[in-house]
């Protein structure tokens, strides 16, 4: 078994295939002893931030810090950086993901399962729509130590939920391009949305020519799915995809709200 399959299984492939290479030309797995100044943390405290931040993936620099000096050990932020990265750990900034509830857990499940085999084709029929809030100045983050792979554990994630304030747009695009882009002023309810709809999405799917047999997906807000607006859904004939909660990271436009926040911050 070659050491790219074991590394596969044990999902650290760099770390497999270090001490391949070191057996083979020295016969030992352990580490040789480096040149140069000593490593001013010990074993013992290296394993404790280890222990420390695997536990509690949002400790502090500071935190770590603090634990060495009670352990008898001074060093400075920047060595213990140099130790959490020598076994593959940096602080990053925490992933943003939707709050999840079971139900929304099985709904978003079972959208996947009834959806596998669809053709590209099927796709390149839904006009995506969604609205997202757009913050100008610095937004809250919150970092963690984790290694790459580890980005979407739970406990290095930061729950989200729907817009909560700030400058709101509607858009929609498909697979053959972007189109209408609309500010919401002021709050937004049943009777606006609809307008919305009426002055963008229709003119968005003429100007696209979608064609005959094109999918609208909106998400399940309140005002999405309100009587009303089924009704004036049902009266213009629109298809709707059926939709799990809270899943806005299932839809494709949420790369282009990306762009722009990058563009814009």
């Amino acid at each position: 078994m070659g050491y790219r399959t074991i590394g596969k299984q044990l999902g650290e492939k760099a770390t497999v295939g270090v001490i391949i290479r070191k057996w083979k030309k020295s016969k030992m797995t352990v580490n040789h002893p480096l040149s140069g100044a000593p490593c001013k943390i010990s074993q013992r405290g290296a394993s404790m931030i280890m222990r420390k931040v695997r536990d509690q993936s949002r400790t502090t620099w500071q935190d770590l810090v603090n634990d060495l000096k009670r352990a008898g050990t001074t060093v400075s932020k920047k060595t213990i950086s140099n130790t959490l990265r020598r076994h593959g750990l940096k602080s990053c900034s925490s992933r943003k993901v939707p709050l999840l509830k079971p139900a929304h857990v099985q709904a978003r499940l079972k959208c996947a399962n009834d959806h596998l085999n669809d053709p590209e084709e099927e796709w390149e029929k839904v006009m995506w729509s969604d609205e997202t809030k757009i913050a100008f100045g610095l937004n809250s983050t919150r970092r963690v130590w984790r290694k790459k792979k580890d980005e979407y554990n739970p406990k290095n994630t930061i729950p989200t939920v729907k817009h909560g304030g700030g400058n709101i747009l509607w858009g929609c695009s498909s697979a053959k391009g972007t189109e209408r882009l609309h500010h919401i002023e002021g709050r937004m309810d049943g009777a606006m949305y609809r307008e919305i709809l009426a002055n963008n999405l229709l003119p968005s799917v003429r100007a696209l020519k979608m064609g005959r047999g094109w999918v609208f997906q909106h998400d399940n807000d309140p005002k999405h799915i309100a009587r009303a607006t089924k009704e004036w859904l049902r009266k213009k004939h629109l298809k709707v995809l059926e939709w799990p909660s809270q899943s806005p990271d299932l839809n494709p436009i949420e790369n282009l709200w990306r762009e722009l926040k990058v563009h814009v911050a």
